[in-house]
């Protein structure tokens, strides 16, 4: 345990009775995500295998006045370090002041020298941090403002765009919009673009198990050309925000611009729910991905990704653009998919 006294709070660990007060404390913070909540802690140890380092801070009446979701990530390939939070785009430190957030932060570095960690990496989605913590800001998330209708956003996109969106109709595509019922053609598609891509899958059961812990926070969405799966996103929602975490389409339906139906679809389905943002995720600035999500109005909301390196240590390069590892990603794309189902777990469950 990590306890540091102040005169007005305590920082310890996340214990099972504390669940309820924290997740009451991100729900009413401005700042707070889906990803703050102290159910990934349990859903992440038993999906991944990895371990979970919450600090909480609390005033001296025993409220929770501060938070910090910590994920210590241990691999032979990849290293002992801790991250807030892995596997997604948000994280960091949820506080009432910068006193407390400096003080939960402080907390934080002390638990990575003892844990003998490389670093320590602080996801947060606005500048949260002293200039004493070098900050990586390559990486923008992609959030659209959505309109009324369906009708205001295919004016706001286009007529060109808006023909790209419904050409697969008239090659018979249909979509579905559903919960765990879809999982199993989701992960199909997900499996066949993660090995293209040269990227190792995550197990079914992570998805599965965020299905059972957020059942009222997630839906799926699939796209069928002759009765295949073909193009699939998986959905997650809190407060007045969609996103959509992960996203595949296999790359022979692309000719047909099954991926241009799949986020017009999704985009619908967000102005119909009443939802007010759709996060299109993160890309790098003018790369692909990031073109694309620009084409439907999303705007760059810049990632304050900031890093605790102890002394003695260095921060390692695991972004999948250091080339280092290209021969392992064109001999993972020519490997059947099932070699990568039993193996890219036990990979990607260490890649934050």
């Amino acid at each position: 345990m990590i306890d540091g006294k102040h005169t007005s709070y305590v920082i310890s660990d996340l214990h099972k009775d504390d669940i309820e007060a924290w997740d009451g404390f991100v729900d009413n913070h401005e700042k707070g995500t889906l990803y703050h909540k102290a159910a990934w802690a349990s859903l992440i140890r038993t999906a991944l295998g990895q371990t979970p380092r919450y600090l909480k801070a609390t005033d001296t009446e025993g409220q929770i006045v501060g938070v910090l979701p910590l994920i210590q990530l241990k691999s032979l390939l990849f290293g002992n370090f801790l991250v807030s939070m892995p596997y997604f785009n948000y994280g960091g430190v949820l506080a009432n002041s910068d006193e407390i957030a400096t003080r939960l932060v402080n907390a934080s570095t002390q638990l990575a020298d003892k844990l003998d960690v490389s670093h320590v990496q602080y996801r947060c989605s606005i500048p949260c941090m002293s200039e004493s913590f070098p900050v990586a800001t390559h990486k923008v998330n992609m959030v659209l403002d959505l309109p009324e209708s369906q009708e205001a956003l295919g004016s706001a996109i286009g007529s060109k765009r808006r023909s790209q969106a419904k050409r697969p109709i008239r090659e018979g595509v249909t979509h579905k919009i559903g919960g765990k019922e879809l999982l199993s053609d989701f992960y199909d598609v997900f499996c066949i673009n993660m090995r293209d891509l040269g990227t190792p899958v995550y197990s079914k059961k992570l998805f599965d198990n965020i299905f059972e812990t957020f059942p009222d926070n997630t839906k799926i969405c699939v796209v069928y050309w002759e009765g295949k799966p073909v193009s699939a996103g998986f959905l997650m929602h809190y407060k007045d925000k969609l996103e959509i975490p992960w996203a595949s389409t296999v790359r022979y339906a692309n000719r047909i611009s099954v991926n241009m139906y799949l986020y017009w679809q999704i985009l619908s389905y967000a102005i119909e729910q009443g939802f007010k943002q759709f996060d299109f995720g993160r890309s790098t600035v003018d790369a692909g991905t990031y073109k694309f999500k620009k084409q439907w109005g999303a705007q760059p909301q810049p990632c304050y990704w900031y890093h605790y390196v102890p002394e003695g240590k260095t921060l390692p390069d695991l972004s999948p653009d250091n080339e280092s590892f290209g021969l392992a990603i064109k001999i993972w794309q020519k490997l059947p998919i099932i070699i990568t189902q039993a193996i890219g777990p036990h990979i990607v469950k260490a890649i934050p």
